[in-house]
């Protein structure tokens, strides 16, 4: 495990770092996840092995430190993960994010070009969400943070299952809760909107997105879309060989301008 500090108070981000050639891989896992477990079998896949890849986990959520006097927005997260990045010497890597962490791999690239060399989206969320009582971002962000703190944190329990659950524990509430916020609609919400910023990046892009789902709403021109058969929103977990297989033919290819 390394560590390196991302606030002026100390506070540490973690990764489970995996060795072999640079530029490095780094991999963001999405809302109430860890990134070890969701792509471990992704960053070992013998179409991906070899590769120096850093399995971060977002300040807040997994093994890293859980502040409550952090702004958990979208633009926080990128920060302090840059900060990371900078301590563990890693520049113009190849970032791979899912859902929510796929967002904050956007503003990463926006915020700090130097540090991107490509971007490999997996069912990222792009768009500020309208609040409702069903899980996910939107559930969590249904209540105000004193409400979720106070005890809505167990409805969400609930509505997320004893899988998702298994991860999302492990985060710290107010982390949980200001992270989800952020991303309703509103003033909290980042403008312009992630998929703004994406479109408006230069690096090459790709989005992988549940075949099932169809792509009526998927990035515009610039970015390499790419379907995976037989799998949900965790691509990885639902069907880690097409998972590997796109995250590789991702890398191995330039977006079109």
């Amino acid at each position: 495990m390394r560590a390196a500090p991302v606030t002026e108070q100390g506070d540490l981000i973690r990764w489970v770092e995996l060795p072999g050639a640079e530029p490095a891989r780094v991999y963001l896992h999405g809302l109430g996840a860890s990134s070890a477990p969701y792509f471990a079998a992704t960053a070992v896949h013998p179409l991906l092995a070899g590769r120096r890849s850093l399995l971060l986990d977002l300040l807040g959520f997994g093994i890293s430190d859980r502040p409550t006097d952090f702004g958990y927005t979208l633009e926080d997260h990128a920060d302090a993960v840059a900060a990371a990045l900078r301590a563990a010497g890693a520049t113009g890597v190849e970032l791979v994010g899912h859902s929510m962490g796929g967002a904050v791999a956007v503003v990463l690239a926006a915020r700090h070009p130097e540090l991107v060399s490509r971007l490999v989206l997996a069912d990222a969320n792009l768009d500020p969400v309208v609040p409702s009582r069903r899980p996910g971002s939107s559930g969590i962000a249904s209540f105000t943070e004193e409400e979720f703190l106070a005890g809505g944190w167990r409805e969400v329990r609930e509505l997320v299952g004893p899988h998702w659950w298994s991860t999302m524990r492990l985060a710290g509430r107010v982390a949980l809760h200001r992270t989800a916020a952020q991303a309703a609609e509103g003033a909290r919400g980042t403008r312009p909107t992630v998929r703004e910023l994406l479109l408006g990046l230069t690096v090459p892009r790709a989005y992988l997105y549940p075949a099932a789902d169809g792509a009526a709403q998927l990035p515009g021109p610039g970015v390499l879309l790419l379907p995976v058969a037989d799998c949900g929103h965790n691509l990885m977990l639902d069907n880690p060989d097409g998972f590997a297989a796109a995250v590789a033919t991702a890398l191995g290819r330039e977006a079109a301008a």
